[in-house]
C-alpha cells in the first residue's frame, strides 16, 4: 500500500492492471505456444472438463499427431482408445468432466484474487446490518446451487436425444467456475437495485428486499426443475431426498454448534448465528455426498454418482482402505461417511478463527469472507442435493 501510495496508484488501479497484465500474460502464451499452453493447460485443466461436463461426455481428448479433438460420450459421440494419456502413441491431452489438483489450485487462486477485487468494489458501500446481509444472500447461494443442477438436467436430455433449452458453450455459464461469476453478477446487481430503494426510503432496510430476490429466482430455478419433471421423462422428482440430507444438515449444524457453545464458548463468540448458518451450509455439501456416493440405492432412482473432486475421492478411498471394504462388523455403512464429519469439524474450526476484533475493526470484510466460505460448500452441496432428488 505504502508503494502505491507512493505513486499515487489507487488500489482499484493495481488490481485492474493486474488482472488485465495477467490475462494478457496467459492469452498470449496460448497463442505463441498452443500445443503446451493452450491445449496442455488451459484446455486440459479447465475449458475442457467444462466443455466435457456440459456435453455429458467421458472425456475428450486433443490429439496432437492429428490436431483435432475426440470425445467419448456426449452429443458428439465417436469412441477412441480411452480417457487416458498413456492410450495413445503420440502426445494426447485428456479432459475429464470434474476437478484435479491442478485445476482446484487455480481455482482457489482465482479465487482469492477475485475476493481482494471484490472488497475493492465494496470497500466504500455500505452493508450494514451485516448480520442480516450474510442472511440475505444465502437464497443465492442455494440459488446457485438450483442454477447448476439445471444445467444438469440440459445434460439429461441430451442423453435423452433431446434438445435442451440452453447448449454449449452458452451452457458453461451455468458449471464451475463460471456460473460463480453469473450467480455474483445477479446477487449483485440485486444489492444494488435494493439499495436503491434504501436510499429512496422506499424500505426501511435493503436486506428485506434483497433476501426476497434471493428467494425469488430460487423458487423459479427449482420450479423450472419441477416442470421439467412433470413434463418429460429423463427427469424424476423425489422430495424426501432433499428431506433427508436437509434434515440431518440441520440437526448436525445445530449440534455441533451447541456443543461448541458449551465445550469451546470462543468458537461461536464473534459470529453467533452467522456461524451456525456456515457450518449448516458446509453439512448440507457433506450429507449431500454421503447420500449420493453410498445411498442411492434407498431411492431406486436409476442413478449413481462418484466423487468428482479429488479431496472427496481421496477420503472414500482412504476410508476403504482402512475399512476393508463398505461394512463395519459386517454392517453396511458405506465408504463416504466421515466427508460428513470432516464438513461439519472445519467450518466449525474456520469459523472460531473469526473473533470479535476483527468483526468490530473489518465487519465488511469478515461478512465476505464467511459468504465466500459458505458458498464453497453451499452450493456445490445444493446442486448435489437437487441432483440425486430429480434423479439426474
Amino acid at each position: 500500500m505504502e508503494i502505491l501510495d507512493r505513486y499515487g496508484i489507487s488500489p482499484e488501479l493495481a488490481w485492474v492492471s493486474a488482472l488485465l497484465a495477467g490475462v494478457i500474460a496467459i492469452a498470449g502464451a496460448a497463442l505463441a505456444f498452443t500445443e503446451r499452453v493452450y491445449w496442455g493447460f488451459l484446455w486440459r485443466y479447465f475449458w475442457g472438463p467444462v466443455h466435457a461436463d456440459a456435453d455429458g461426455a467421458d472425456c475428450y481428448v486433443y490429439r496432437t499427431d492429428e490436431g483435432e479433438m475426440v470425445g467419448q460420450g456426449g452429443p458428439n459421440g465417436g469412441l477412441f482408445d480411452g480417457c487416458t494419456d498413456g492410450a495413445y502413441e503420440a502426445t494426447a491431452f485428456v479432459a475429464e468432466p470434474g476437478y484435479t489438483v491442478v485445476s482446484t489450485l487455480g481455482y482457489i487462486t482465482v479465487l482469492v484474487f477475485m475476493l481482494g477485487g471484490v472488497y475493492l468494489l465494496f470497500r466504500n458501500t455500505d452493508f450494514s446490518p451485516y448480520r442480516q446481509f450474510f442472511v440475505a444472500l444465502v437464497p443465492f447461494m442455494l440459488f446457485g446451487g438450483a442454477l447448476r443442477t439445471v444445467e444438469d438436467a440440459f445434460v439429461a436430455a441430451l442423453d435423452a436425444n433431446t434438445t435442451p433449452a440452453l447448449e454449449f458453450p452458452a451452457s458453461a455459464l451455468l458449471i464451475s467456475p463460471f456460473i460463480y461469476f453469473t450467480v455474483f453478477g445477479i446477487a449483485t446487481t440485486s444489492f444494488f437495485l435494493t439499495k436503491s430503494l434504501e436510499r429512496r426510503e422506499l424500505t426501511d432496510t435493503y436486506t428485506y428486499p434483497l433476501g426476497a430476490i434471493g428467494v425469488g429466482v430460487l423458487a423459479s430455478t427449482v420450479g423450472y426443475l419441477l416442470y421439467l419433471a412433470q413434463t418429460t421423462d429423463y427427469i424424476a422428482f423425489d422430495p424426501t431426498v432433499a428431506g433427508t440430507i436437509l434434515g440431518l444438515a440441520t440437526v448436525s449444524a445445530v449440534a455441533v454448534y451447541i456443543g461448541a457453545e458449551r465445550f469451546w464458548p470462543v468458537a461461536n463468540a464473534a459470529t453467533g448465528v452467522v456461524g451456525l448458518v456456515v457450518i449448516w451450509g458446509h453439512a448440507v455439501d457433506g450429507f449431500a455426498n454421503v447420500l449420493a456416493n453410498d445411498w442411492t440405492q434407498v431411492w431406486n432412482l436409476g442413478v449413481s454418482y462418484s466423487p468428482k473432486h479429488p479431496f472427496n475421492e481421496f477420503i472414500i478411498d482412504t476410508t476403504a482402505t482402512l475399512q476393508g471394504g463398505d461394512e463395519i462388523a459386517g454392517v453396511y455403512v458405506g465408504e463416504a461417511w466421515p466427508f460428513a464429519l470432516v464438513k461439519l469439524a472445519i467450518p466449525l474450526v474456520i469459523v472460531a478463527l473469526f473473533d470479535e476484533e476483527f468483526f468490530d475493526e473489518s465487519p465488511r470484510f469478515a461478512i465476505m469472507l464467511l459468504g465466500a466460505i459458505i458458498a464453497v460448500g453451499l452450493g456445490p452441496g445444493t446442486r448435489d442435493m437437487l441432483r440425486f432428488t430429480f434423479g439426474i
